[in-house]
């Protein structure tokens, strides 16, 4: 079989190494000693373009150009605009320690667990999200490989708008005379722009379309630019964090953020905000990085990048809302001496609907006060913000690029549809803060349910098996699971994402006695946001094996390996030498 498949791919008689990148399939010359030890395992799911059709492009180039492109996948505006909002919005007058400790203890209880799940699902598969599950767990589980991608989409669908908040921060970053030096003056900027009728949108459609450019041209040049602008960032963020520090009455901010008020722990709201802000932070439970899995090998160290990688993710939310809060305590404090800590906490907590303009109304104030240095920093700032959300934006579009592809599509049309529906199904939250809200809300809540949905495949195929071979085996040169991981993904995740949103519901229907109604921010909204979905990804699965029968995702299913079949990844776990990838 592998033979078979590799004649496909290869029409002479050389023995090849497959070199991928985004939807790319490329072949060069290596000795043919080697050419036994390529099996199915070692074929890309989204390769189906011969090298004509995609043109001649490269895979990434270093494993730090990998590590730095899987953190601006991650990094970006979920770092800096959604946490310290997040944040803001499940603090109590007291202060903000129970919400970081729920949320640390989810990093490792939930995220880490499920990435780790993703990356070694995407290596092994080397499918989309729903061919996975067709793999693992039949033709009539489709649908729910079809509602993680869909939940991606709706959040990829929103994200633009936020990339062209950045877009127009950098623009008046250097064209203002001066930057906003107090609150009003920043929040006077900022609802002049979101109630501007046009130019959220402009930017919007603007940021959807420079992504389809990059997925069009491929990620080498990608790869290079997060090599700059990602640490740039990062030095930046710490920059900003230190400076934050140094001003008066900073220790007030920091102060509060580190006040425990433990009856917090207690709402259910404050523990799904947790979950669902770690799934957006760090990617799991969004496939993002099961797909950036298809394009590594067996010496990609994806379980050290499970671990390491969320855990900076995190840190940089954690400094980030560390120089948001201590900037704004500091300047509310110095400007009006007489407020109380719980009346700042209700400014910042008021600063557009769900504290959506925190960030972009407070860093300009902060940069504002650095001096001539600081238009510079800000400008610089949001240059690699609105990079990082872009990086982001095109690890979510991929998601389902991906999935259009094993459809049997061309790359072409899929990065096209994908970026029509991106742009149409995003203009809503562009003209409306509270849609906005509410997708922000209803997807990223919908995260922990994806999360439990990943979490089926090592159940139902058996978590010792999943972790032996698809886990430990493949991987050269890395760290092996240990055995705790497997109660861990197969008990403790599915409980958390059942407590947690049957708790959430609970809550939401015990403390609003119209919950009932719809509304943006209601339950029953994003009860039956979800449910429609759902029926309809039930109806189109169902019509799907109706009409293809076994012959669905006939062709992607071809690559990668087969959980059921040992024939299509024995060579390449017990062979020395792997081709690379």
């Amino acid at each position: 079989m592998k033979n078979k498949l590799y004649a496909k791919f290869l029409p002479d008689e050389k023995a090849t190494v497959i070199s991928l990148e985004l939807g790319d399939l490329s072949t060069h010359g290596e000795n043919s000693g080697k050419a036994n030890h390529v099996s199915e395992c070692s074929l890309p799911s989204v390769a189906h373009e011969t090298k004509a059709e995609m043109g001649d492009r490269s895979t990434f180039d270093s494993n730090l150009g990998l590590v730095f492109s899987c953190l601006g996948s991650a990094v970006g505006t979920g770092n800096i605009w959604r946490f310290p909002r997040i944040l803001a919005t499940n603090s109590s007058s007291k202060g903000s320690l129970a919400f970081y400790v729920a949320w640390v203890i989810l990093l490792f209880c939930w995220s880490i667990p499920v990435i780790l799940l993703e990356y070694t699902l995407g290596r092994f598969t080397r499918n989309s999200v729903p061919v996975a599950f067709n793999k693992f767990l039949g033709k009539y589980s489709v649908w729910i490989g079809g509602w993680l991608v869909t939940s991606v989409f709706f959040l990829s669908c929103y994200y633009p708008v936020i990339i062209g908040w950045c877009f127009y921060y950098l623009y008046i970053s250097i064209a203002l005379k001066e930057l906003p030096a107090t609150e009003e003056a920043g929040e006077a900027i900022f609802n002049d722009f979101t109630e501007n009728p046009y130019l959220p949108v402009i930017l919007q459609i603007a940021a959807v379309f420079l992504t389809g450019v990059f997925l069009f041209g491929g990620i080498n040049w990608i790869e290079r630019a997060n090599m700059i602008l990602v640490p740039l960032l990062l030095c930046i963020v710490i920059f900003t964090f230190g400076w934050s520090l140094t001003r008066a009455y900073a220790e007030v901010g920091i102060v509060f953020l580190f006040t425990p008020n433990w009856s917090s722990l207690a709402d259910s709201s404050l523990w799904i905000a947790a979950a669902s802000q770690n799934a957006f932070d760090t990617g799991a439970g969004m496939a993002l990085l099961m797909t950036y899995a298809i394009y590594v090998g067996r010496d990609a160290k994806v379980v050290h990048y499970s671990a390491l990688i969320p855990m900076t993710n995190n840190l940089v939310s954690f400094y980030a809302s560390i120089t948001l809060f201590s900037t704004v305590f500091s300047t509310m404090v110095m400007d009006n001496p007489t407020l109380t800590r719980s009346a700042i906490v209700k400014i910042i907590q008021t600063t557009g609907p769900g504290s959506t303009g925190l960030t972009f109304t407070w860093i300009p104030v902060l940069f504002s006060k650095v001096g001539v240095f600081g238009r510079v920093l800000c400008s610089l700032f949001f240059l690699c913000l609105s990079f990082a959300g872009i990086s982001s934006l095109i690890a979510e579009v991929q998601v389902y690029i991906v999935t259009i592809k094993d459809l049997g599509f061309s790359h072409k049309f899929a990065v096209a549809i994908s970026i029509f529906g991106c742009v149409a199904m995003g203009i809503p939250s562009a003209m409306s803060l509270q849609f906005l809200e509410n997708q922000d809300n209803t997807w990223g809540y919908a995260l922990i349910i994806s999360g439990l949905l990943l979490c089926l495949i090592p159940i139902f195929y058996g978590p010792l098996r999943f972790r032996r071979i698809v886990v430990n085996i493949p991987g050269v040169n890395d760290w092996r699971v240990p055995l705790f991981w497997v109660p861990i993904i197969t008990f403790l995740v599915p409980l958390q994402a059942v407590t947690l949103i049957g708790w959430w519901i609970y809550h939401s229907i015990k403390t609003d006695p119209i919950w009932y109604h719809i509304k943006f921010t209601s339950v029953t909204t994003t009860l039956i946001e979800w449910a429609i979905v759902v029926l309809l990804l039930l109806i189109a699965n169902l019509i799907a094996v109706r009409v293809k029968g076994d012959r669905l995702f006939e062709k992607a299913k071809q690559y990668g390996c087969d959980p059921y079949d040992p024939s299509t990844y024995e060579d390449s776990q017990t062979t020395e030498e792997h081709p690379s990838i």
